[in-house]
């Protein structure tokens, strides 16, 4: 997680050394390039494109990459990539990215590209407000692509907000996100909760408390309705890990999972719930000595 985001959050001025790769910068240079390419779609050889280093997105999905591939050798390229143009004999893509790993795959020469002028931080704005539109980046890419625009184009959440047609509030909603551990942010990046269940983590303010309530959704499919319950009830005070599993082969409805647990909290004793497939089960509840029986028994017996 850490080194994914570090790879994203770099400087423009790290990720380009210098000004040399500034279109703009370098309109009156000699080049061979004709000049009337620029806003115009072309056929360019797909060796001389170079990737976008501005790109948000961190994971490629290679299934749906292929499925795209096959698509692309049956009808072609619907939609050109979009690319600024950087030295002779050499392209930058803007956005298209899937576009070009597909064609890549299918074994395009060639690929059609729609040519024009960016400096590097218009570069970075398109790239990352293309990508947000789409549907298919995790929260994670999302917040991050939201806080590289505020951080490096230096855009307030009000102006990122009509960048990108979203509501002021769910810009601040996504970059909260980045806030949680990093074992909790890898769950969301690979879909194991959900936006809902990560928000509501956020209302708990001790760190390893998050992670123990987020080890529970996974195991246990806690809603986010659920979770939201729990975070209230735990945002000041210590939330530990059940001991069952999702694996369990009949498991306990949420409110009976709750009973247990509070039963635990109450008596500071550890409480393992075994159920079998039928439904069938038992309840272990471990003592340390005298004192701790006559605690559980007067307990129960109240």
């Amino acid at each position: 997680m850490s080194k994914e985001r570090g790879a994203l959050g770099r400087g423009l001025a790290s990720i380009l050394g210098n000004s040399s790769t500034n279109f703009k910068n370098n309109t009156t240079k000699k080049s061979k390039t004709p000049s009337n390419i620029i806003g115009s779609t072309h056929e360019i050889s797909i060796s001389e494109i170079v990737i976008n280093p501005f790109q948000p997105r961190i994971k490629f999905n290679k299934e749906k990459l292929n499925e795209l591939a096959i698509s692309i050798e049956q009808l072609g390229i619907i939609q050109p990539i979009t690319v600024r143009k950087m030295k002779e004999g050499e392209f930058q893509l803007i956005s298209g990215e899937r576009r070009y790993r597909a064609s890549k795959i299918a074994g395009l020469e060639k690929i059609p590209a729609f040519i024009r002028i960016a400096n590097d931080q218009e570069m970075l704005e398109m790239a990352l407000v293309e990508n947000i539109q789409r549907e298919d980046l995790n929260p994670i890419e999302i917040a991050l692509s939201y806080q590289r625009l505020i951080e490096e184009i230096k855009l307030t959440q009000e102006q990122c907000s009509e960048r990108v047609g979203k509501k002021r509030s769910t810009i601040t909603n996504f970059i909260r996100l980045l806030r949680l551990p990093d074992e909790i942010q890898k769950f969301l990046i690979e879909g194991k909760i959900s936006n809902g269940h990560a928000r509501a983590l956020l209302s708990i303010k001790s760190k390893e408390s998050q992670i123990n309530l987020c080890y529970d959704i996974v195991n246990n499919g806690y809603s986010v309705r659920e979770v939201e319950q729990l975070a209230k009830e735990f945002s000041n005070s210590s939330y530990k890990k059940s001991s069952r599993s999702k694996n369990t082969a009949s498991p306990l409805p949420f409110a009976q999972q709750k009973m247990i647990y509070d039963l635990s909290k109450k008596l500071n004793i550890p409480i393992e719930l075994k159920r079998n497939k039928k439904g069938n089960g038992t309840i272990i509840i471990a003592f340390h000595n005298d004192d701790d029986l006559e605690k559980i028994i007067t307990s129960l017996n109240s």
